[in-house]
């Protein structure tokens, strides 16, 4: 499995080797064994107008996965996610931004091995499946929020779809 950590934007200081681990363990632990994946991080003027062309939704989000090819253990996709989000979101919630970017891509790939976040059965298991790779970083969501956890990121993958 290929894995590429791209950085487009310059407001926050990326451990991309972090974000390529934690892709990796999602993608092995889903026997996603072949294919490639890419991870961009952007800022908010660049993560807008994809949201609102790809989803329809005219305003900046945190992350967005598009599932490229699918099929068996071969995995295409790409994953953005916003930078400049996640440093106004992790003042909220009382956490690093590189906490917070990291639970980005973990959420992101997550939906592109299959997770979904609409149904509560769903959301439930979406939240154990990030806390779990979190936790493989030494990474706890923030105590002191419960909305923290609670919190709706980013939307389904598009399929077939590909931002870049």
């Amino acid at each position: 499995m290929h894995i590429t950590v791209t950085n487009q934007q310059e407001l926050l200081q990326l451990d991309a080797s972090r974000l390529e681990s934690a892709a990796r363990a999602i993608l092995q632990d889903a026997n996603r064994l072949s294919g490639g994946i890419s991870i961009v991080v952007v800022d908010d003027a660049t993560i807008r107008p994809l949201n609102a062309e790809f989803l329809g939704h005219d305003y900046e989000t945190d992350v967005l996965s598009f599932a490229i090819e699918d099929r068996g253990d071969h995995l295409e996709g790409e994953v953005i996610v916003s930078a400049e989000t996640a440093i106004t979101n992790a003042a909220d919630y009382g956490w690093p931004a590189e906490h917070e970017l990291l639970l980005y891509v973990i959420h992101g790939v997550l939906h592109l091995v299959g997770y979904r976040d609409k149904a509560d059965a769903d959301v439930a298991d979406m939240r154990h499946a990030e806390a779990k790779y979190l936790d493989r970083f030494g990474v706890s969501l923030p105590a002191t929020t419960q909305q923290a956890a609670e919190r709706n990121l980013g939307a389904d993958p598009v399929e077939g779809a590909s931002a870049s």
